[in-house]
């Protein structure tokens, strides 16, 4: 028999990833369930849930096979099911379809960096499950009218293209900005509904939160997140394009934690990870050109922020280490 292949560094970088991030939600959904006043509502997410779980043993049993020690994550001491609550109805499913378009793009991402038949068939299962959940969640939150659509636009009935450099023109004071085109518009609007949600969230882990350091900085992030907000927003009131709005997913007064200060940081710095992905793609399909130069600020204030995070979670001892490359010079003394 053939010896099946030993993780490689990349596949076991990934497989640490995903464990964290799954283990996080693990425990927030457990809170939102407990919570859930629609059934269908908790229907999708007790199913997600539980396929979670599932994938979550799959892990730790490649890594168990593989002699590895299975990574702390996030455990039932992170959550606490039996307090208040600190979102409103809508709030919940916003929330899981938001994490599973983060997933998807993760999945995929891990799928191209696996070469082992196993995980690349995991990571094949998990992309397919986090796109049927994100389905499950866009056809209820339609059905709610809370998930509201991207503008409409009239249909091109003729082929144009760009005639010199005017087509890119956005800082000239003396000319007049070409409306915003729907490849801009799409970026800009995802941009604008992932920051409405994050700055909900982020409100309310502010509310909640322990650690005066920690409570200090989703201030800071709730402020960043409203002026990132504000900012694309006027983007597209100068083109005449409606921003999104929705009427769900608010923090409710709650000041009880549902959640440790551990697993909202990370939470946070997941967030943010996203959002500077986002702003690359944003940036490199912008051609108006005042536009890259926008995102460019938002990302640099966005790296800035999770990189505060990131001292704070290292400093109180909740920043998990990835597994470690061998270092050659320390070996060799």
């Amino acid at each position: 028999m053939t010896e099946k292949q030993a993780l490689s560094s990349s596949e076991l970088g990934t497989l640490w990833m995903t464990y964290q991030q799954k283990t996080m939600v693990q425990r927030i959904f457990e809170y939102f369930i407990e919570q859930a006043d629609d059934k269908r509502a908790k229907e999708i997410m007790q199913d997600f849930h539980m396929k979670v779980i599932n994938y979550i043993e799959d892990i730790k049993n490649i890594l168990k096979n593989e002699g590895a020690v299975i990574p702390v994550g996030f455990t039932e001491q992170d959550v606490n099911t039996g307090v208040l609550k600190l979102y409103d109805n809508m709030f919940d499913i916003m929330f899981l379809r938001l994490n599973v378009e983060i997933s998807m793009g993760l999945h995929t991402l891990h799928l191209n960096m696996a070469y082992r038949k196993d995980i690349v068939l995991l990571y094949k299962e998990l992309t397919a499950f986090t796109q049927s959940v994100y389905d499950e969640c866009v056809d209820y939150l339609q059905e709610k009218d809370v998930l509201p659509r991207p503008p409409a636009v009239s249909m091109p009935k003729t082929i144009e293209f760009a005639n010199g450099t005017n087509y890119m023109s956005g800082f000239n004071l003396f000319s007049e900005k070409r409306a915003l085109n729907t490849v801009e518009v799409a970026h800009l609007y995802n941009a604008i509904e992932t920051n409405i949600l994050g700055m909900q969230m982020i409100t309310g882990f502010a509310q909640v939160a322990n650690e005066p350091e920690v409570k200090k900085y989703f201030i800071k992030g709730k402020e960043l997140a409203k002026k990132t907000v504000t900012d694309y927003t006027q983007l597209f009131l100068q083109s005449d394009i409606q921003p999104p709005s929705t009427w769900g997913a608010n923090a409710t007064d709650s000041k009880v934690s549902p959640f440790s200060d551990k697993l909202m940081m990370y939470c946070t710095s997941m967030l943010c990870s996203f959002g500077l992905g986002s702003n690359a793609l944003g940036t490199a399909f912008s051609l108006r050109n005042d536009l890259p130069l926008k995102m460019v600020g938002t990302a640099k204030d966005v790296l800035t922020y999770g990189r505060d995070g990131g001292k704070i979670m290292a400093k109180n001892g909740w920043l998990e280490e990835p597994p470690q490359m061998q270092d050659r010079n320390d070996l060799t003394k």
